[in-house]
């Protein structure tokens, strides 16, 4: 029972990160009705300023930075590259993010190289004890985290002049830009805001208990984008609750897969793509979509 209650909160948790690089996805989606493949390039890029600076300027210092290098990047994506694409199709945009993850991902794995980087968090690797139950605090501090900014950003998604214009945009844009939302603003600002949300998944995928931030680390992000699809492209909440079903499934598969031995070894990392590929066959637009989805 230890073990299920250890896996379980670890799963939440790492969950709840997963929800953050969905979110992303999501935002972006909504304001441009394009998947961005690029997303966990922005989540390398984020994390791996980060490990870089705190040496030089403190944890802090270099999150914030982190933060705001990765929304400056993906807003400049947005403004050079997808704003500018001379296509109609979404279904082309999304794979000219593709063409632009492989430039960034591939020129930062050659900076990262066979380094394997500290992220510098003040947790280390501290664990919590709850009875007989033990958590590493970073776990924890990733939960309360991704919590927060997951609230912060459905109550400003609801009642600020940001929210709504998103909302007007997602509903229809030829209509909202006639009532005069700034459509190239909506879609630059959500950029921004997936970039950032990005980097501070890319600070808790790195601390204890994984090694750090190396080449592989945007391999790991993609385990996010199961989790928009079950929750639905067009749906917050959904990003929500898929980010939490993919970790919890992954952290058990992890866990039990020396009693699952017939599934082979790795089945924890094999398990988000399984679900991705269950509830795209039952329900494309996922469990909280609103709308029919084009598959790319």
């Amino acid at each position: 029972m230890t073990t299920f209650v250890e896996l379980l909160v670890n799963g939440i948790s790492i969950g709840a990160v997963y929800a953050l690089i969905a979110l992303g996805f999501v935002i972006i989606f909504k304001a441009t009705e394009v998947v961005n493949f690029a997303h966990a390039s922005l989540l390398l890029a984020g994390g791996y300023l980060v490990a870089r600076l705190w040496p030089l300027v403190g944890f802090w210092a270099a999150l914030l930075i982190g933060v705001a290098a990765a929304a400056l990047v993906a807003a400049a994506i947005e403004f050079l590259v997808i704003r500018r694409a001379n296509v109609a199709s979404h279904s082309v945009l999304a794979i000219v993010t593709i063409g632009v993850d492989i430039v960034i991902t591939t020129e930062l794995t050659r900076q990262i190289g066979t380094d394997v980087l500290a992220m510098g968090d003040p947790w280390g690797s501290e664990v919590v004890r709850f009875g007989g139950v033990t958590l590493a605090e970073t776990r924890i501090v990733a939960l309360v985290t991704a919590a927060a900014l997951i609230t912060v950003f459905l109550l400003a998604f609801k009642y600020t002049g940001w929210g709504v214009a998103m909302r007007a945009a997602a509903e229809d844009a030829e209509t909202a830009a006639l009532m005069g939302v700034r459509l190239g603003r909506v879609s630059m600002s959500a950029w921004a805001v997936a970039g950032g949300l990005a980097a501070v998944a890319a600070l808790f995928l790195c601390v204890f208990p994984t090694p750090g931030l190396d080449r592989s680390t945007s391999l790991v992000a993609l385990k996010a984008f199961p989790a928009a699809i079950l929750g639905g492209l067009d749906s917050t909440t959904g990003a929500l609750v898929g980010g939490l079903v993919i970790g919890v499934t992954e952290s058990m598969m992890s866990g039990y897969q020396n009693d699952m031995a017939f599934l082979g070894r790795g089945i924890g990392d094999v398990a988000p793509f399984l679900v991705m590929l269950v509830i795209l066959l039952i329900r494309p637009a996922g469990l909280f979509g609103t709308k029919e989805l084009a598959r790319v």
